[in-house]
């Protein structure tokens, strides 16, 4: 049997670990940024908090081994400056066990990191970029052929993903059935973009061809993957304009531009030819070590296929789960349901040391998320803006708050600077508010004849309130 693709797909290859390596440089970057007041030593969930009770088996990682603020950040460095050496492409004329280092440190770190992410890590794209890191480790540098295990296995990965979202969408919300979810969905996602307005006033018999056009990429389609070509890559061209098109209509963080990488490996190595301007490698070598050991590992990925192909199969499917500590082999899916109204929480801020009926507050205003309604939403993905996201889920249910909501609000009080980075902008930055609350809201985007009179993009009702005045707490707290 013959281990190895032909020399052509090797430019399939080169297109996904260079796609790769720029999201696993999105990823780091976007941990540096963020860790200290989430995930640090005096952070919402503390990262050593988490590691003293919970074993290594459950959540491998090297901050098991040590953690301090300074050795996570020098590790979000470490990622940083592998992946843009594999970005840049010295990676590939390396020698086959420098690849498997730089690739496997990467898929460690990254790991790593998910595996004491606790709440903050918990979204689909985070196992994603694990499982296809882990394959990035075997696919080899441009001087080897391309191992056709290690192949099939990202088109398998591909397979899930798509398949997956799409029986979760079938099993899941009626409207997914009746083709009106897109009605709602475009308004009320965790995190709308620039363009979302304008995709969701679409008329709805064009919201319906967009919910069908997505049921027949991601269950009739994808089954493309496998077949020979040119049919596997006009598969993974629908798959690559339909996540196109959902990067234009909302921000998704890196799970869009890492699906559309995944499909960039099941291309046609001629059409690749003809859109990159790198020469057609002809003569590869094929190691034999290297093909027994990607044999092996393709070996422990079947066995390892068993519980996500099962929750395929099953009526109670799970999305985004983990079957084994590793993340080798994950189930996916996203919005089995779609909301139908969007709700908001909003954060205020005064300096009254007594508020009653006649107190002014001020907002606090995200990065992204909407809360300023003259603001129009902005483009952050395939960035990933943490807090932003989670708040989205608070505002549906107030239990996704447990163990950071309320430090998180007496720590605006306290007006921590570590706090204050995640916000765009703080009232009363200079000196602190005496109290701050937070009031749930009703959001709709506003019609044309609204936004003509009033240049607002959105408009909000108030709802009730979520979380009582709390003043500055006391010593105890950190101010981060």
């Amino acid at each position: 049997m013959d281990w190895w693709m032909p020399p052509g797909d090797a430019l399939a290859r080169l297109a996904f670990t260079r796609g790769l390596a720029l999201v696993y440089l999105i990823a780091f970057v976007a941990a540096l940024r963020q860790f200290r007041p989430l995930l640090g030593e005096r952070g919402l969930l503390p990262i050593p908090r988490f590691i003293a009770i919970t074993p290594f088996r459950r959540s491998p990682s090297v901050f098991h081994v040590h953690y301090s603020d300074r050795f996570f950040a020098a590790s979000c460095w470490a990622g940083i400056a592998l992946a843009t050496l594999a970005l840049v492409g010295l990676v590939e004329r390396s020698p086959i066990w420098t690849w498997v280092l730089v690739w496997a440190t990467l898929w460690a770190l990254q790991l790593s990191i998910l595996n004491v992410g606790q709440r903050w890590y918990g979204f689909g794209w985070e196992i994603l970029l694990a499982e296809a890191g882990f394959l990035a480790i075997f696919v080899g540098p441009a001087h080897v052929a391309p191992p056709l295990v290690i192949m099939w296995a990202l088109r398998w990965l591909l397979f899930r993903v798509e398949f997956g979202a799409g029986l979760v969408k079938l099993r899941g919300d009626r409207c997914w059935r009746d083709l009106t979810c897109l009605d709602f969905h475009h308004e009320t996602q965790p995190m709308p973009n620039p363009f979302s307005r304008s995709f969701h006033r679409l008329p709805s018999k064009l919201h319906r061809v967009e919910v069908l056009a997505n049921h027949v990429t991601q269950l009739v389609v994808v089954f493309g993957l496998f077949a020979p070509q040119p049919i596997a890559t006009v598969a993974a061209m629908i798959i690559i304009v339909t996540q196109g098109w959902l990067m234009l209509s909302g921000n998704f963080a890196w799970l869009n531009l890492l699906t559309a990488v995944l499909a960039l490996g099941a291309l046609d190595g001629r059409l690749l030819a003809w859109l990159l301007p790198v020469g057609q490698p002809i003569d590869l070598s094929k190691p034999a070590w290297f093909g027994i050991l990607t044999a092996a590992v393709a070996v422990g990925l079947v066995a390892l296929s068993y519980q996500p192909v099962r929750n395929l199969l099953s009526k109670r499917q799970q999305m985004n789960a983990s079957f084994d500590s590793l993340r080798l082999v994950n189930t996916y899916g996203a919005f089995g349901s779609v909301t139908k109204e969007r709700r908001e929480v909003v954060f205020e801020a005064t300096d009254d040391p007594s508020p009653g009926p006649e107190t002014v507050w001020l907002e606090y205003e995200f990065k992204a998320k909407p809360t300023d309604v003259s603001r129009r939403p902005p483009q952050f993905a395939p960035y990933h803006l943490r807090l932003d996201w989670l708040m989205w889920f608070v505002a549906i249910s107030p239990a996704y708050g447990a163990g950071w909501l309320q430090p998180f609000v007496e720590r605006l009080a306290a007006n921590g600077p570590g706090t204050r980075s995640l916000l765009r902008r703080c009232p009363f930055e200079a000196e602190g508010p005496s109290f701050v609350r937070a009031r749930l809201y009703r959001y709709r985007f506003t019609s044309r004849d609204e936004r003509r009179a009033t240049g607002n993009w959105w408009h909000r009702t108030y709802i009730r309130e979520l979380i009582r005045p709390v003043g500055a707490p006391p010593t105890r707290y950190s101010p981060r």
